[in-house]
């Protein structure tokens, strides 16, 4: 892991086309700003690791849809 110090305004270039700014530093907070192609997915850990788990359950549903009794529409 490369670990940088930023001050206020100062950026970080990540690849030719990602930028990641301090915006503001408020007591043990700080807000980063993000700018990135819209390909890019950026999320919070915590929404990213929730996806993920949501993803996770929803491979597990069985993929086979229960008999309704609806007549087959090729009869």
């Amino acid at each position: 892991m490369l670990v940088l110090s930023r001050k206020l305004n100062e950026r970080i270039i990540v690849g030719d086309d990602i930028v990641i700014s301090v915006v503001e530093v408020r007591g043990d907070q700080v807000k980063l700003g993000i700018e990135a192609p819209r390909t890019v997915k950026v999320y919070r850990q915590e929404v990213f690791d929730a996806i993920q788990d949501e993803n996770r359950r929803a491979a597990e549903i069985p993929a086979t849809l229960p008999d309704l009794g609806l007549p087959n529409a090729g009869e």
